[in-house]
């Protein structure tokens, strides 16, 4: 079944998972910019890296017939130095026009720390000025409520930011419902032992129904599976869901928001 996998880390995966992908049914991902596995000591780094994500890893992924699409930023876990995130932010103009550039993300908080919420609102006001979709990663286990709530407050405050403009990831469920119901898009990220398993994704769709969710497989550098879409519509369809309820959260929806910029296009 064709997919769309809207926050995936290839940068940290072979090319044989490129080849899984497209064989498992993937058309098209976007890959938020993140951190690295350590942290970088310049913003030549991140220069670097921006330059492997627009220009380098979407040659890689078309070998599969997959369009690549990415997002830019200074990740979370990389926020703490605000004279060294805004020197590595200060980069981001320069790329924003290039073709496969989607918006600001994936920006947000990692432990709820004054200087990455300082962070997170200068990335919301670099989104705002530019008129950039904005994807933001929510916190971890017990932060996770807490930080969600911050983000969504910062967001509030942005008077220029349009929440059906915004993803919040990592969703749970003890945090889907206040992201849906403020009006922001939903991200499901479905890991082998934390964040969501297909189970609870599905779980999810269940309670909550199918506007404005999708499904994503993260799939960076620690246990992660590039395949837990295909596995989550699996599990759909074994729980009796139909081809247009599964197809909704796994490809229209993504589709649907990620074409809010004119520069994601794609089959189908």
């Amino acid at each position: 079944m064709t997919y769309i996998d809207p926050h995936i880390h290839m940068v940290s995966r072979t090319t044989d998972d490129y080849q899984r992908m497209a064989q498992a049914g993937c058309v098209a991902i976007t890959e938020p910019a993140f951190w690295a596995g350590f942290d970088r000591s310049s913003a030549q780094g991140f220069y670097d890296y921006f330059r492997q994500l627009t220009q380098y890893e979407p040659s890689r992924a078309a070998q599969y017939g997959i369009k690549h699409f990415t997002w830019l930023c200074i990740n979370p876990k990389e926020a703490e130095d605000p004279g060294f995130a805004r020197e590595v932010m200060s980069i981001i103009p320069e790329f924003l026009d290039k073709p496969t550039v989607l918006g600001i993300g994936e920006i947000g908080l990692n432990k709820n720390s004054k200087n990455e919420l300082i962070i997170f609102e200068e990335h919301l006001a670099l989104a705002a000025e530019h008129n950039q979709l904005v994807l933001i990663h929510t916190p971890h286990l017990e932060d996770k409520l807490k930080g969600t709530k911050l983000i969504i407050d910062a967001v509030k405050n942005n008077q220029e930011i349009d929440p059906g403009r915004v993803l919040i990831d990592h969703v749970e469920e003890h945090t889907v419902g206040a992201v849906l119901d403020e009006g922001f898009w939903a991200g499901m990220t479905l890991y082998p032992d934390s964040k969501c398993t297909p189970q609870r994704a599905a779980d999810i769709v269940e309670m909550w129904g199918t506007e404005r969710i999708w499904m994503n497989s993260a799939g960076d550098w620690g246990p992660s599976d590039p395949l837990a879409v295909p596995k989550a519509q699996v599990e759909m369809r074994r729980r009796g869901h139909n081809q247009q309820t599964i197809s909704k959260i796994s490809f229209d929806n993504p589709k649907t928001f990620l074409g809010q910029c004119p520069k994601f296009v794609i089959d189908g």
